[in-house]
């Protein structure tokens, strides 16, 4: 059977200009630029996300909506949980 989950991939260049994402589980369907810009926006401004003095989300860069599939082939854990 295939699994299909769907996130919400945003992208940032940090304090030292090198990408970094947050993906964002099961978001949204349908969100705009306009939406997505403004959220990118309020998530870089609130400069909370600091790792080793690194602002991890300081310039918005894109979004994109990535789609994942998962089809098992077999699947023996499946079959241990009953």
């Amino acid at each position: 059977m295939a699994e299909t989950t769907k996130t919400l991939k945003l992208t940032f260049l940090n304090s030292k200009n090198k990408k970094t994402n947050l993906s964002v589980a099961n978001p949204l369907e349908n969100l705009d630029e306009q939406a997505v810009r403004k959220a990118m926006d309020v998530i870089s401004g609130a400069n909370i996300f600091e790792k080793e003095e690194v602002d991890m989300y300081k310039t918005p860069q894109s979004a994109q909506y990535v789609e994942r599939v998962v089809t098992d082939v077999f699947n023996d854990a499946e079959d241990k949980q009953d």
